[in-house]
């Protein structure tokens, strides 16, 4: 594993925030929502996710996620992705969220 400086990591914008809205995307490739997230003064941003495995649109609404907000926006068949919700693969490769273990203010930064 290549090691990285502090000042690295202090580039990634890992920051929350809470799911407004969740919509099927039957144009991706794999099966994934479109997730829209308020992240309080960062604004509110659009992503997909592929998701769908664990988690229902309605479990979605309301859960906060934790999503990178600094890499360039990304063209996913006709729709545009804002950030990166991040998670951890299980055994079979479907996508678990990265989670806050309580609710802290939207915009808040992994530090």
């Amino acid at each position: 594993m290549e090691e990285i400086s502090w000042s690295d990591f202090e580039k990634v914008a890992l920051r929350v925030g809470t799911v407004l809205e969740v919509l099927d995307f039957p144009e991706a490739r794999k099966p994934a929502y479109k997730l829209k997230v308020d992240f309080g003064e960062y604004g509110i941003k659009w992503s997909s996710a592929q998701i769908t495995k664990h988690y229902s649109k309605e479990d979605l609404i309301g859960r906060q996620v934790i999503a990178v907000l600094n890499f360039p926006k990304k063209q996913i068949a006709n729709f545009i992705s804002e950030f990166l919700v991040t998670g951890f693969a299980d055994q079979d490769g479907n996508i678990v969220l990265t989670a806050v273990e309580r609710q802290v203010p939207n915009g808040s930064s992994l530090i």
